[in-house]
């Protein structure tokens, strides 16, 4: 499968369109929409980008360590993770793109859209929020900071 995403989009310094990982849960039908949401976004600001559940084969029991192996090389390979930190804590996959991304030197930003209170002073563990360059409290405030990204 092939990382979907806006046809005319920005590039790299190297002349190769830059890749976008959509992080964020997908085990119901309303998170895999939230996620195919924030896509669109990522794909309207002119941007590449590989959305889990979309560029990887359905899940299996024989599939597993191929999907977990094609998902670490998007990350590899991406200029950029826009993470969904929604819920009551967030996804553990998600955590863990989100600290491979920060390990390798990508930059994340965070979307936080989920108005319940996790802590007084932040808006996820810090672990994770210090692992993430901005965090973004709504759709349109993610528009502006793509927009700053590929200026």
């Amino acid at each position: 499968m092939v990382a979907g995403g806006a046809e005319a989009g920005t590039m790299s310094e190297n002349g190769i369109m830059r890749l976008v990982y959509v992080a964020g849960p997908l085990f119901d039908e309303g998170e895999r929409w939230w996620m195919e949401t924030v896509e669109q976004r990522v794909a309207s600001a002119g941007l590449s980008t590989f959305l889990p559940h979309r560029d990887n084969p359905p899940k299996t029991a024989d599939n597993v360590r191929l999907i977990f192996e094609r998902n670490r090389a998007a990350l590899d390979r991406c200029d950029l993770v826009v993470a969904s930190l929604n819920g009551l804590t967030t996804d553990d996959g998600t955590a863990w793109e989100i600290g491979y991304a920060h390990a390798r030197g990508v930059p994340v930003i965070g979307l936080h859209t989920d108005w319940r209170r996790r802590f007084d002073d932040q808006v996820v563990n810090l672990m994770l929020e210090c692992s993430i360059e901005q965090v973004v409290r709504s759709l349109d405030d993610l528009d502006g900071a793509l927009h700053r990204f590929v200026a």
